[in-house]
């Protein structure tokens, strides 16, 4: 997909920057497959905000797309591609031989007429999903299960991908963009190819009404706050009190080690890459 750019008529069209969806399906999502999707603003079970900055924005319907991909041995054609507001990557509406109809993520390189299959019996085809075991080692792949039959969970947004860079054992191990390195129980499936809508990186907003229309609310800096209401608030003029960054509840915000989960350690061979300061 190619980008967008605008004349300078507007201060905000000056530099705008959107992915042009000329080639992607144009009508109304297919109706069986699309649900409500009422959004919370922000607000958990008792009404009550505990997700800041949330609110407003266009109504939108949820797409019911498969991650588990299980209607295997069966071949599939793509019909349409259509943009999804819920996620960065595109979809794909696939009518299989017995008239059922899905939605998937829609990988790179993929064209309507395209035929796709599900199930170790398929070929190594952009589009096609497998188990990890029967995928040669170095393939892009993506919508990876961390658990046989516990549908896709890595690798999902626009452009992504992981790589299979061995075997070991029962489990193959994973390369993710991060650059941690994973095993991942081999009977897992996965799909062959790099997610598409790559250009989504590089979007501009362009005006403040656009991130309204996205849910998006204003976000208050801390250091403008009083000290009651941020760590970083008051002083006189912008100081953060001479103290290191933190969340409005204290919390780190520069390094900070938040994962916890020692069931799954020994899965990691690993740990991702540090960012550079």
């Amino acid at each position: 997909m190619a980008l967008k750019s605008f004349k300078p008529y507007t201060k905000s069209t000056r530099g705008t920057v959107l992915v042009n969806r000329e080639n992607l399906w144009k009508g109304k999502p297919y109706k069986p497959l699309t649900s409500v999707n009422n959004s919370s603003k922000g607000r958990n079970n008792l009404g009550r905000i505990t997700s800041r900055n949330h609110g407003g924005g266009h109504k939108q319907k949820y797409r019911d797309v498969d991650f588990y991909r299980k209607k295997n041995d069966l071949m599939a054609e793509v019909e349409r591609i259509e943009y999804d507001p819920n996620r960065s990557c595109h979809i794909m509406l696939v009518k299989f031989e017995d008239g059922e109809k899905f939605y998937y993520l829609a990988p790179q390189k993929i064209k309507v007429g395209d035929k796709i299959q599900n199930g170790s019996k398929s070929e190594i085809k952009i589009g096609n999903c497998l188990p990890l075991r029967d995928i040669p080692v170095g393939i892009d792949i993506h919508n990876v299960e961390l658990q046989p039959g516990g549908g896709g969970k890595i690798a999902r947004a626009a452009g992504a991908s992981v790589t299979i860079s061995g075997i070991d054992g029962n489990y193959s191990i994973i390369k993710m963009t991060s650059g941690e390195v994973r095993k991942i129980d081999s009977r897992s499936v996965a799909t062959i190819g790099v997610l598409s809508n790559p250009d989504q990186k590089n979007i501009k907003i362009g005006k403040a009404g656009r991130s309204r229309w996205l849910g998006r609310r204003p976000h208050t800096r801390g250091v403008v706050m009083n000290p009651v209401d941020h760590p970083h608030g008051g002083g006189e003029g912008r100081t953060a009190g001479g103290r290191h960054p933190v969340s409005r509840t204290g919390q780190s915000a520069k390094g900070l080690k938040t994962r916890d989960n020692k069931r799954t350690d020994k899965f990691i061979i690993r740990r991702r890459k540090k960012k550079r300061s």
